[in-house]
């Protein structure tokens, strides 16, 4: 497969996921190789509810939470899905959300270059 192929594969994994284990799907994602790296970029993930109580500090601060605790324990199985997309060894999986643009990111680490 290309890059450009894998990158699909792993967006399109990862969409899934978001709705399985997140409870709703992306209005946009993006998967970008780079090296030993696989990033992705999810937008809209936010449901309205969230929206609205992401309008105050506590809020957010719930969400993220939630969001956090909601990803961690759904971690391997992501990693599952996208080990054998790469075909490579999964070293770490980060992930991080911005209440202020609806935007999720996803960092994986591999142990070794997916150009290559």
């Amino acid at each position: 497969m290309t890059k450009g192929q894998i990158e699909a594969r792993i967006s399109e994994a990862v969409s899934k996921f978001e709705i399985e284990y997140m409870g709703r799907g992306p209005k946009d994602i993006k998967t970008f190789i780079n090296q030993d790296l696989v990033i992705i970029r999810i937008h809209g993930f936010l449901s309205i509810s969230e929206q609205k109580l992401s309008e105050t500090s506590h809020g957010i601060k719930l969400i993220k939470e939630m969001r956090t605790a909601l990803f961690e324990s759904a971690r391997d199985y992501l990693e599952s899905i996208i080990k054998p997309v790469i075909n490579a060894n999964i070293v770490s999986t980060y992930c991080d959300v911005s209440t202020k643009t609806g935007e999720k990111i996803i960092v994986i680490t591999t142990d070794r270059n997916l150009e290559a």
